[in-house]
């Protein structure tokens, strides 16, 4: 049975979701400074930019795939989505050529154990209720042999916050804290949080953090 989350992402609400904040990664960059600051390509180059070209990443919950496209304009080659969503999925093989990206669900990630380097999410985990969470967590983990990547809203405790008028649907919460209890091998490579800048949304932060299995 789906949850009521994924019923909703599928709904008209997704879609509606997927029109509104489909970008180029021109258009994303130019977002990202606006609400922080700073580009998107700059803070992944912050974070990866160390990392192989040929690391095989996938994004968990990629919609038109945005993020896997500002990779690929890093040069990144080994590329992968899973997305819930069909229409953002169809949207997503127009926009980014050269990237394998499949409909699927993070509860189920459809990869063998270890088959990628770095499993991450952008801006996804706030859309999962807090009590899924762990099996979410238990697929990413699974399906990477090394890091774990993400980028979502920072709050020091999960809060469930009113998103367009629906409840139940987003949360604010450290989930680079949530996973790390979950799995005691995780080490943190790299975490910095970023305040929003617009006036609008003053007040609230988002996290982005590199954790990586110790024994590997």
């Amino acid at each position: 049975m789906k949850t009521d989350q994924e019923q909703f992402w599928e709904g008209r609400f997704g879609k509606e979701y997927t029109d509104r904040n489909s970008r180029q990664n021109n258009e994303l960059n130019e977002a990202y400074k606006k609400w922080f600051g700073v580009s998107r390509t700059s803070m992944n180059e912050k974070f990866l930019g160390g990392l192989p070209k040929d690391t095989k990443i996938l994004e968990v919950g990629c919609n038109t795939g945005m993020q896997l496209a500002n990779l690929q304009a890093l040069e990144f080659t080994s590329l992968y989505g899973i997305e819930l969503q069909e229409y953002a999925v169809e949207k997503a093989k127009e926009y980014i050529k050269g990237a394998n990206i499949i409909q699927g669900s993070a509860f189920d990630i459809p990869f063998k154990d270890g088959f990628f380097d770095l499993v991450f999410t952008s801006g996804v985990l706030i859309h999962i209720s807090p009590d899924n969470l762990p099996k979410v967590f238990s697929e990413m983990y699974r399906c990477t042999s090394r890091y774990i990547w993400g980028f979502e809203y920072y709050a020091d405790e999960v809060t469930d916050i009113n998103y367009r008028g629906n409840k139940g649907f987003l949360w604010k919460a450290d989930y680079q804290k949530l996973i790390s209890c979950q799995f005691g091998n995780l080490e943190s490579i790299k975490q910095e949080r970023y305040p929003y800048i617009t006036e609008a949304e003053k007040g609230n932060v988002d996290c982005m953090y590199l954790l990586k299995k110790k024994d590997v």
